[in-house]
């Protein structure tokens, strides 16, 4: 991620991380009910083949989850999925200035005393960032699982499984009964390839600040507000199958593919796949896994619906992490100075002490 301007009082790599985990929890959360619907329709999947059957619209997504489900329809999984932008954005920036800092003082260390520390380009900027993206996907992709997961129950699905508990732990012990351990680290290979999109947003946002403003000059809140618009757009559209297929193996690993199931379904004899899916279903002990693998996911998703198929909610996901982005980087002084208040009264605390 490329660095952006300082604030005032400069803030510690625990500063900035904090600052980028609040930041992502509000936007985030103003946003929410488009991050339920993109996940469902991300995650839908039929057998009607290419181009004889489109997913819901936002619009209908929406008014059917709160016709069915109520107000509270729009928040499922939202604690979980407000802890996984938390750590996922604490865990980044605060992964990202370790590895910053110790590329600068590898290259400082190799020049000559006295010699001024060169700008770090834009390129290796995007390399710190994909590795820094790496490390925290490891560590918090598994509360990324249970929120997906949290996401595709619906109340129907919970009243024929009679109240089935979708509380935080229940679901994290439900994945690692069904799948073991590693079932919490589904989707961690396109969860790593994944790490250019950050990369990419910041990278973009940075290379257009450069050309717009003069040095010294700031951005104002909207036109950051723009330019992260536009970075994430591009960032998205450049990784959505990915983004999609991700989405497709946390929804339920344990997925099985069964033609004939399926068209019993369709003709009304049985569970409908997205009941399997978000009921979650034990598949019988003969049947395989329906994808092994992101690459299996983009592979029959276009056998099945062409290449369209690889951007199946693109536009949910677009408006959704559009906004997100552009809101974190409007605010984003705003929320250093916040965690910059929420520092000093930390340490204040622990002087009286």
């Amino acid at each position: 991620m490329v660095a952006a301007s300082k604030p005032a009082h400069e803030l510690t790599a625990f500063g900035h991380a904090l600052a980028g985990a609040l930041g992502g929890v509000f936007s985030n959360a103003v946003v929410y009910p488009l991050d339920t619907v993109k996940t469902r329709i991300q995650a839908t999947d039929d057998k009607k083949g290419k181009g004889k059957s489109a997913s819901p619209s936002v619009y209908t997504l929406l008014l059917k989850i709160l016709k069915e489900e109520g107000f509270g329809g729009y928040y499922k999984g939202f604690g979980a999925s407000m802890l996984n932008t938390f750590s996922m954005q604490f865990a980044y920036f605060f992964f990202y200035s370790a590895v910053r800092k110790s590329y600068i003082t590898r290259i400082t260390k190799s020049l000559p005393k006295g010699a001024k520390l060169p700008q770090i380009s834009t390129a290796m900027e995007l390399i710190l960032g994909a590795v820094a993206g790496a490390l925290a996907q490891i560590f918090t992709i598994p509360v990324s699982v249970i929120a997906t997961r949290q996401q595709l129950s619906d109340v129907s699905s919970d009243e024929k499984s009679g109240g089935k508990d979708n509380s935080f732990l229940a679901v994290g012990r439900e994945i690692i009964k069904e799948d073991g351990v590693t079932g919490l680290w589904t989707g961690i290979r396109p969860g790593l390839v994944l790490t250019v999109n950050p990369a990419i947003t910041y990278g973009v946002f940075e290379r257009m600040k450069s050309l717009i403003l003069a040095e010294g000059q700031k951005l104002s809140p909207w036109m950051a507000f723009a330019l992260g618009a536009y970075s994430k757009t591009l960032a998205t559209v450049v990784t959505y199958p990915y983004i999609m297929a991700k989405v497709r193996l946390q929804a339920r690993s344990a997925d099985v593919d069964d033609s004939a199931a399926i068209e019993a379904a369709e003709e009304g004899k049985g569970p409908t796949f997205a009941d399997v899916v978000r009921e979650g279903q034990k598949p019988a002990p003969t049947r395989t896994p329906r994808y092994t693998g992101a690459i299996d996911v983009l592979r029959k998703v276009l056998a099945q619906k062409g290449f369209t198929g690889w951007y199946q909610g693109m536009g949910a996901q677009i408006t959704k992490a559009v906004l997100s982005q552009a809101l974190l980087f409007m605010l984003k002084e705003q929320f250093e100075k916040y965690a910059l208040l929420i520092i000093l009264l930390l340490r204040r605390l622990s002087l009286k002490a």
